[in-house]
């Protein structure tokens, strides 16, 4: 007589889920076919980024997508979840830059063909363990299909989109105002810096008015971009400025004669009235700047330090030389009062650096053009969130948003297909 075998007492996953899973697989349970007979359902996952594993989140999210995909196959859809991880260019270079240090290797150690080999090395390592863990969730994706965000289809698709938008005037070349992270030396894009409010400080500060005893007073959180100053700015209805504008103010410590100018930018009613205009290191004094023609003075290497052209702070890191120019302020008599401010400041997602605003010669795509589709979709109701609520905050961004910085100043990644002529430029 044949004994039953005799059940587990606790369940070991071991046993059966890397088997299970296999069977699937084998099988073709996963695959999707184009049937015209059949309504498709497509799934793309959001690809995790290759800079390490899976977290919680992503444990959630695969599993949302996965109930989905299963609940569709069953229903009698030709159902495709399609499988894929993400190149990660900034996320993933400063992670390597990372290991690299520990080792006491450098990028320009290895040179660009050197690193690129090693970052290949890291997809192979990270983007295969990536995969596995979804496997290990048991997530029914098309392994068939599986894509990274670098290959060479995307990468051909990538290309094709650039030339299509350039040739559209969609995407050009120009020096704009730009998220810069001096520790990454790389531009951001706005939806790569994450805000965080900080501790500061006001400095009150005091602007002599040429050929006069008086001063104009004014308060900034960033005194060291004093040097880039190239206007002060009053309401153009604040009667308590409308004689001075169109005279001059001598810059504290630089000694330049900078125009007093009237724009509605300026509130009123914040602080005194008046601020002082720097173009090259503030996106709302660039706009300013555009307005009256003001020069673009930009005081700042891509670290963070003050360029040579300020010999008495050249090569100090912005926050020394921070200290340094309020103490040269007070010496002056140009100080008049500090006091403690919090504020929002942005910062890079990936190392934490406070982001410099910065003027700089870059890759943009107009958004204008392509945010009003978007917008009328969920206005005549193509698109729905849910919940409804989140339309106000898509609309709010998508109808204040600015051109979109795409280059990036790093080696992993996809490269903008654009060539320089060396005799002309």
């Amino acid at each position: 007589m044949k004994m039953a075998k005799e059940l587990a007492k606790a369940y070991d996953p071991k046993d059966f889920e890397d088997r299970i899973y296999a069977a699937w697989n084998d099988k073709g349970c996963f695959r999707a076919e184009a049937d015209p007979k059949k309504t498709p359902y497509t799934i793309v996952i959001p690809p995790p980024n290759i800079t390490g594993q899976l977290h919680m989140g992503h444990a959630l999210d695969e599993t949302l997508q996965d109930i989905l995909i299963r609940w569709k196959r069953m229903s009698g859809y030709s159902a495709l979840w399609l499988p894929g991880t993400d190149h990660a260019a900034i996320a993933t270079e400063a992670k390597i830059v990372e290991a690299m240090r520990k080792e006491g290797v450098t990028k320009e150690d290895l040179g660009r063909e050197g690193f690129m080999k090693r970052a290949w090395e890291w997809k192979k390592q990270y983007g295969g363990r990536i995969v596995e863990q979804l496997k290990k969730l048991g997530s029914s994706c098309d392994w068939s299909r599986e894509r990274f965000t670098m290959d060479e289809g995307c990468s051909k698709a990538v290309k094709e989109v650039f030339i299509k938008y350039y040739e559209k005037g969609l995407i050009y070349r120009g020096e704009r105002i730009i998220n810069w992270c001096p520790k990454c030396r790389t531009s951001l894009s706005d939806a790569e810096v994450t805000y965080e409010d900080q501790a500061g400080h006001f400095w009150h500060l005091r602007y002599k008015i040429k050929d006069s005893d008086g001063y104009l007073e004014l308060a900034t959180t960033r005194p060291e971009t004093l040097l880039g100053d190239t206007a002060v700015a009053v309401n153009p209805k604040d009667e308590r400025y409308t004689d001075l504008v169109g005279k001059t103010v001598i810059l504290p410590i630089v000694h330049r004669e900078i125009p007093i100018v009237a724009d509605d930018y300026v509130e009123m009613d914040f602080g005194t009235g008046v601020v002082k205009i720097t173009p090259a290191h503030d996106p709302n004094d660039f706009e300013v700047g555009l307005r009256h023609k003001l020069p673009v003075i930009n005081v700042m290497n891509d670290d963070a330090t003050i360029v040579d052209d300020y010999p008495a702070y050249a090569g100090m890191d912005r926050y020394e030389a921070r200290k340094k120019i309020v103490e040269d302020l007070e010496k002056e008599g140009a100080l008049v009062k500090i006091e403690e401010y919090s504020h929002n400041v942005g910062t890079c997602y990936r190392c934490g650096t406070t982001v410099e605003p910065k003027v700089s010669t870059q890759w943009f795509v107009k958004m204008k053009p392509l945010a009003e589709p978007a917008i009328k979709a969920v206005k005549n109701g193509d698109t729905k969130f849910v919940p409804e609520r989140f339309d106000k905050i898509y609309f709010h961004w998508l109808e204040n948003i600015k051109d979109w910085c795409i280059s990036r100043q790093i080696w992993w990644g996809h490269q903008i297909p654009a060539f320089y002529c060396d005799e002309c430029g």
